[in-house]
């Protein structure tokens, strides 16, 4: 096997500071520290825009490579850590964390990009890690880094691997199209009234019940008339549905203390409507272990922090899920799987009112803050009032929020096998131990693990 460095194939271009008065104005995404997960790759939750001038030297576009060789934390996760652009920001700006790669030969950018996703490349950016407080790795070691010469097996498993982030990247996609499916319907029904407000807008234009009820189905489903009578025609199930669904809601409004609301619905504190769910035996990052079958839940949205194999403290499941509200952080989460949790991670479900559960789960969850304010303390959290609906709008709703949730539940746990899958190949593009029948069995694997 032959062998070349970092710093045969590519030059870096350091990107520059910027202006913070100038965030989120028109203009190219910055792509710093925040752009990048841990030990590699890209990150997209927390983009902004700058509005400052961007030497063209500064851009990258989709395809480029960045990389980081900076860390502010002594963990070292950042440190040489490489994002490749997505499709999704047409034009991004490097900052003073970040070096744009500036290839200088004709190696396949998939897989250089793959060979710094490696845990051996990532262990030695570690070890060669300089500073105390910020870590920095520097220009002469990142580019001294062998890397093998690319051959048909290595071909090969960076295809498989090229192949594993697109089904990953598809589903999170997926999941993102189904919460705003979720949050849509949601707002619209029990944030703006919308069914509620066609109907009296309906009537009060001189219409009939009939017209009022055919304006609920159009506020509901975003069709227009003559869509709704084709939908009539050629799908009359869900047409009855639909019409169904629209009867549910009233026509009309009324005066509560949170402002007018649709007429039968009422206002309840937050703790009239939910109850905790005692976690047993409670563990921290000392007493949670690497491995185990029941994973510990932290207060943060860093989320699972180890695991453990003595009996879960909370048992929740997909058909019965449970809201996790973390004490101090202002921070819930939706959780289906049996789990136990670190102190000031407090569970809670509905109080026994069927109709309401999976509506309160999907308030708690994708509702989040800008639809109830609290401080982070349980006692804040509970004396907030809502709007709650009838319950036979909520058991409807219930029904529909369930089968978006439960296929998004679907959709992470293949992305977890998925990258299961992922991590176990990485290794072996540097090894050199892996034969092109074991990568085609690898990649079969992975092809029947998800369906996108």
């Amino acid at each position: 096997m032959t062998y070349s460095t970092i710093g045969d194939h590519v030059e870096l271009q350091r990107g520059t500071t910027y202006k913070s008065a100038l965030l989120d104005q028109p203009g190219p995404v910055l792509l710093g520290l925040g752009s990048i997960e841990r030990d590699g790759g890209f990150r997209s939750d927390k983009l902004r825009t700058y509005g400052g001038p961007s030497a063209e030297k500064l851009l990258v576009r989709p395809g480029d490579l960045y990389v980081s060789l900076k860390d502010v934390t002594q963990a070292g996760d950042l440190l040489g850590a490489i994002a490749r652009v997505p499709k999704s920001v047409s034009v991004g700006r490097m900052t003073q964390d970040t070096v744009k790669l500036i290839f200088k030969s004709d190696i396949p950018k998939e897989y250089f990009y793959w060979l710094l996703r490696t845990p051996q490349y990532r262990q030695y950016c570690r070890s060669h890690a300089t500073g105390t407080t910020n870590l920095g790795l520097s220009r002469d070691d990142f580019f001294s880094f062998k890397i093998p010469d690319l051959d048909a097996e290595k071909r090969l498993l960076t295809d498989s691997l090229e192949n594993l982030e697109a089904k990953i990247r598809t589903n999170h996609q997926i999941n993102q199209t189904l919460e705003q499916m979720a949050q849509a319907i949601f707002k619209s029904w029990f944030v703006d009234f919308e069914p509620v407000k066609a109907k009296i807008a309906a009537l009060e234009a001189g219409g009939s019940e009939e017209d009022a009820l055919l304006a609920a189905m159009q506020a509901i489903s975003g069709k227009g008339e003559a869509e709704l009578t084709r939908l009539q025609a050629e799908h009359p199930e869900q047409y009855a549905e639909l019409r169904a669904t629209a009867e549910l809601f009233p026509s009309a409004m009324q005066d509560s203390e949170l402002g007018e609301i649709p007429e039968g619905w009422r206002v309840n504190q937050i703790g009239d409507l939910v109850t905790r769910i005692p976690v047993g035996k409670k563990y921290s990052q000392k007493t949670a272990s690497e491995t185990g079958d029941v994973p510990v839940l932290d207060q943060g949205k860093s989320g699972i922090i180890g695991y453990h194999n003595e009996k879960p403290g909370v048992t929740a499941c997909p058909d019965d899920p449970v809201i996790v509200f973390a004490n101090h952080t202002c921070y819930m989460r939706l959780i289906m799987h049996e789990f136990s949790a670190i102190q000031n991670v407090l569970p809670f479900k509905s109080k026994p009112a069927k109709a309401l559960n999976i509506f309160w789960l999907y308030f708690a969850t994708h509702g989040k803050q800008e639809f109830i304010e609290y401080k982070g303390h349980w006692p804040d959290f509970v004396i907030k009032e809502i709007v709650v609906p009838d319950d036979s709008i909520a058991s409807r709703f219930g029904s529909i929020a369930k089968d978006l949730v439960v296929n998004q539940f679907r959709n992470e746990k293949q992305n977890e096998t998925l990258s299961a899958i992922r991590d176990a190949m990485l290794p072996k593009l540097l090894s050199g131990e892996l034969s092109v029948t074991d990568v085609a069995n690898q990649t079969e694997g992975a092809e029947g693990s998800v369906n996108v």
